[in-house]
């Protein structure tokens, strides 16, 4: 037994829904728009802080470069201090 077909119903809009689609369309748009440029702000803070970033990164490369550097006058300094000391102990002890 077949069932009866129905005829199809007319696709058509009307005038209000075409209007109400019009609108959701323009609303779409509008935070497709929004979107995009959240994203571009979120992009150019990305870049910003990474910028930040890789200039406190040659920065502590200095620091550590002056560290080194430093910390071996300091030790240079001292190696000349205690062989100094240790002559005038010497030249005092034989006296």
């Amino acid at each position: 037994m077949q069932t009866p077909s129905k005829e199809p119903e007319s696709s058509s809009m009307t005038h209000e829904e075409g209007e109400e689609m019009l609108h959701d369309i323009s609303k779409l748009q509008e935070q497709v728009q929004q979107t995009s440029h959240s994203q571009k702000l979120t992009e150019a803070n990305i870049n910003g802080v990474e910028a930040k970033m890789n200039g406190m990164e040659a920065k502590v490369d200095n620091l550590k470069i002056d560290l080194n550097t430093n910390l071996k006058t300091c030790m240079a300094n001292l190696k000349i201090d205690l062989t100094n000391f240790y002559k005038k102990y010497l030249l005092m002890v034989k006296r």
